[in-house]
């Protein structure tokens, strides 16, 4: 499960279908230097994306 902590990177390592999810609200994550060290909830401060709803995404792409 990703929760806000889990870093960006971590994330497209679980699952890669998780790159479509960030790069549907224009992130560039796959190419971005902070992916290895920045959490879910900081991306989405970063971008002003709404973190519960980003969870929720990225979760339902790990269930497919």
């Amino acid at each position: 499960m990703i929760t806000k902590d889990t870093k960006v990177v971590e994330a497209l390592q679980i699952d890669r279908r998780t790159a479509l999810v960030f790069q549907s609200y224009g992130m560039g994550c796959i190419h971005c230097l902070a992916a290895n060290v920045e959490s879910i909830e900081e991306a989405c401060a970063a971008h002003g994306i709404n973190l519960d709803e980003m969870l929720q995404k990225l979760n339902d792409a790990c269930a497919k």
